[in-house]
């Protein structure tokens, strides 16, 4: 176990998601059955064999809460030579990337169904992602449902814990309260450094989502925040870096 990181799980007590019941179409639901055997991974108490998982050796990019997974699909066909985990725990999201999947022929994409921080605790092994993505997590818009907000001190030590020296961390909001506490704890953690002075440019290999488009219609600025891992001076440097 590295040493950069705290070796106790989080402890589950307060959830950033709730679990929503939603409508499958018929293509989702073949999907699940037909595409699901071969591309979601089980959950399970032992780290991922990442080269038996993807059938080769590639820099790796955990993407958290992919939603119905448009920007996932449209990332992992951009770059064929990273491959990518996303982790989602609605139903409907996981039937509908497969079905994407599916329909163009992506093969280096794996997908989990679980709880993210109980996904990273148990399955990710430490220093083994090139990346994590974090794109437009619930914001828990309540003064007193702020804690249920994914990104806090505890669970950004993790993550960095889990990424190569070098490797990033890239969040992004359309929510300003929530970009501001992300940046005040993405910058508190001393395992990461940021790669602007504030908020980062929208980095070229995140398309424009549904969920931005609606939060520019609704005159909420998108704000994009891309930390890097440290490198210590007896760390060789990573093999990749940012896709950008």
């Amino acid at each position: 176990m590295s040493d950069q990181i705290d070796p106790q799980p989080l402890r589950r007590g307060i959830r950033s998601f709730v679990v929503r019941a939603g409508r499958m179409g018929s293509g989702q639901v073949r999907a699940l059955a037909d595409l699901g055997p071969h591309f979601v991974l089980p959950f399970g108490a032992q780290c991922i064999d990442f080269d038996t998982a993807f059938g080769r050796n590639a820099p790796r990019v955990l993407e958290i809460g992919f939603g119905m997974g448009d920007a996932t699909a449209t990332i992992a066909q951009a770059l064929p030579a990273t491959d990518f985990i996303g982790v989602e725990v609605h139903t409907p999201g996981v039937g509908a990337l497969l079905k994407r999947i599916g329909e163009i022929g992506l093969t280096n994409l794996r997908l989990i169904q679980h709880d993210a921080v109980e996904v990273l605790a148990q399955m990710i092994a430490p220093d083994s992602l090139a990346g994590v993505h974090v794109f437009f997590p619930d914001p828990w818009h309540k003064k007193k449902h702020n804690k249920r907000r994914l990104i806090q001190p505890a669970f950004v030590r993790q993550l960095a814990g889990r990424i190569a020296p070098g490797g990033y961390l890239h969040c992004a909001t359309d929510w300003q309260p929530y970009a501001e506490q992300m940046l005040a704890v993405l910058s508190a953690e001393p395992l990461l450094h940021n790669t602007a002075a504030g908020y980062a440019p929208r980095p070229d290999y995140r398309p424009l989502t549904k969920f931005e488009n609606r939060g520019l219609k609704l005159g909420h600025g998108v704000r994009d925040l891309v930390f890097e891992k440290v490198i210590r001076p007896s760390e060789s440097s990573p093999a990749t870096t940012s896709p950008e």
